[in-house]
């Protein structure tokens, strides 16, 4: 993988490598079963809930992820976001989506996103189907 030095000094993957990278977890994501929406509120239980909420308006450590699909990244109202995902230029989809849990620091270097622990593609595409249900406001 290229390297190239940052305006601070910093090293970082050249962003041809970060691209390739967020797109082999999108086509990984392509071989892993459907997701499985029941599963996947499990998944979002024990790997997203304590940082995000699915209801309007209430954010947590993270921002809100109610009707994320279709939305632009780092708009949602009265959330401090990090200047790369402000920047980002993110509409998450599910393949950005999957993309990103797969390597939150690889699709916006700079970001905030952590992880405990990596999710595996299963766990990725359940979540996403989870996330897919039209919630009421």
């Amino acid at each position: 993988m290229d390297l190239v030095l940052t305006p601070r000094g910093r090293m970082q993957p050249h962003r041809s490598a970060l691209i390739l990278l967020a797109l082999n977890a999108g086509i990984a994501l392509a071989h892993a079963a459907p997701g499985d929406a029941g599963r996947g509120a499990g998944v979002f239980d024990s790997q997203c809930a304590e940082c995000h909420s699915l209801k309007e308006g209430k954010n947590k450590k993270g921002p809100s992820l109610f009707a994320s699909f279709g939305r632009k990244a780092g708009t949602v109202a009265d959330f401090v976001y990090s200047e790369p995902m402000k920047q980002s230029g993110i509409v998450w989809t599910a393949d950005r989506l999957a993309a990103y849990l797969a390597s939150p620091k690889t699709v916006v270097p700079g970001g905030k996103m952590k992880l405990d622990e990596p999710i595996n593609q299963q766990d990725i595409a359940d979540v996403i189907a989870f996330l897919a249900i039209p919630r009421a406001h």
